[in-house]
């Protein structure tokens, strides 16, 4: 257990409960939430710490008293009851040290998706398409839930751009190494002659961050509203419910068309505008921190080429760890927990290592 980083959550807890009584907090409704969540994320480790400590103190208390009397039965019972205090004393440990875990944060972390066409036509927006469907039915068998936000079908199928959300336990811890370009091998159904083409697809996985994480000021928001349209420039919408949205500070723009709600649209655009801010905030530091940073699981670039899908061969590898296998009808059905725990067995032993 880290007892510095205990004693501080305890003391930062002491000083939320004064904070979130103080009225002017109270009347600042940002500033109440923002501290209202860090209370809540902080209760459950400051008050296994303090269970924690209770049973250490009432450990201490009956050894005291174990070498002042002698008398057998209170001796048989206490050592009875210091055996009891152990045991829950080492599983609050146990709680602890997994509270502490940054893992365990990851693990609760939402995410967004973003996945582009990029060389290769009209058959990269198929394989668009295909990388769409492989990680849908994986959050489907990992019970995740799959939130559409924006997308730009192809004429000729598949997508030139789909954004979508995924929540549920686990899903930025496997699924936060698909940032990069994807590299599809095979023969298009239009090629007579057989011969295979090389097309790829950019994936970015981004932390959805929470509201209170980052706050926007409407000030530096330019919003148009305008009607929807499908593949070809065709009207799919007679009413103007598309919203771009720009956030003039860092020229990020967003622009959300699937819903026939502009409400809707509008909230999923925010939704992605904080997440590629946040993103690029972090992509910044890390880029600042290039020289220090530990060894990781390849570069973190987003144009680094991570993984191959080569349909003759039915075989896919990822050049990052040099893992291929040879499954790939299967890995494209959202069969991807062995490419996954690959990439976090290569994360773990980086770390190790660095």
């Amino acid at each position: 257990m880290n007892i510095d980083k205990l004693q501080k959550a305890q003391a930062r807890c002491g000083e939320l409960e004064m904070l979130l009584a103080d009225p002017q907090v109270i009347a600042d409704n940002k500033r109440y939430q923002s501290f209202a969540k860090e209370m809540a994320e902080l209760m459950p480790l400051v008050s296994a710490y303090r269970e924690h400590q209770n049973l250490l103190k009432e450990k201490q208390d009956l050894e005291h008293l174990l070498k002042e009397k002698h008398d057998k039965d209170f001796v048989d019972l206490a050592h009875c009851e210091i055996a009891e205090l152990q045991t829950r004393q080492e599983a609050l440990e146990l709680q602890i040290n997994e509270l502490l875990n940054p893992k365990r944060q990851e693990q609760e972390k939402d995410i967004i998706i973003e996945i582009r066409a990029g060389t290769g036509g009209a058959e990269a927006s198929l394989f668009a398409g295909d990388l769409y469907r492989m990680y849908v039915k994986y959050a489907a068998q990992k019970n995740w839930r799959v939130d559409a936000m924006s997308s730009h079908p192809a004429e000729g199928g598949g997508f030139k751009e789909i954004v979508f959300g995924v929540s549920g336990k686990g899903a930025w811890d496997r699924l936060k190494w698909e940032s990069g370009a994807h590299r599809v091998q095979r023969v298009p159904a239009t090629e007579a002659s057989g011969r295979i083409h090389t097309s790829a697809a950019t994936v970015v996985v981004m932390a959805e961050p929470e509201e209170v994480e980052l706050v926007i000021d409407p000030k530096d928001l330019k919003i148009d509203v305008f009607r929807s349209s499908g593949p070809g420039g065709q009207s799919v919408n007679t009413t103007d419910s598309a919203i771009r949205i720009t956030h003039l500070p860092t020229g990020t723009v967003v622009v959300c068309q699937d819903e026939r709600s502009q409400l809707k649209n509008r909230l999923k655009a925010m939704r992605v505008l904080r997440a590629r801010i946040l993103d690029k905030m972090q992509e910044d530091n890390l880029a600042k921190e290039s020289q220090e940073r530990k060894a990781k699981v390849g570069t973190g670039d987003r144009s680094e080429k991570i993984r191959t899908y080569n349909f003759p061969d039915r075989r896919v590898t990822d050049h990052r760890i040099g893992f291929t296998s040879h499954q790939l009808p299967s890995i494209l059905d959202g069969e991807m927990d062995e490419l996954a725990d690959a990439l976090i067995e290569a994360e773990l032993k980086a770390e190790a290592q660095a």
